[in-house]
């Protein structure tokens, strides 16, 4: 394997794998409030767009880890979408009741 491959192969692996604990923590908080949706779509349509490039130039390790990263960043946009909703109902605050004996 030459140097050059070596780093593509490694700066992909890198650069997926630091989506993982993001993914991790949207699932056990159920929460995506950080992210906002234009940035999560645009952001995966540039990833779409490497894999593309990578395609076209022949260059495996872009095509490889960009496929990883896309769904990492496909799950998280299907948690945001899933989760906003969500946590406006939950977050709702409840009505308060009158007390009937207070006048």
């Amino acid at each position: 394997m030459s140097l050059v491959l070596f780093f593509g192969y490694l700066a992909g692996f890198l650069t997926t794998v630091s989506l993982i604990p993001q993914v991790i923590k949207m699932k056990k908080t159920k929460s995506a409030d950080d992210f906002s949706l234009a940035m999560l779509l645009i952001w995966c349509s540039g990833i779409a767009c490497w894999v593309g490039y990578g395609i076209l130039m022949s260059a495996e390790p872009i095509i490889f880890w960009n496929l990883g990263t896309l769904l990492l960043a496909g799950s998280i946009l299907g948690m945001k979408i899933k989760y906003t909703g969500k946590q406006a109902q939950e977050t709702k605050p409840i009505a308060a009741k009158k007390n009937p004996l207070k006048t």
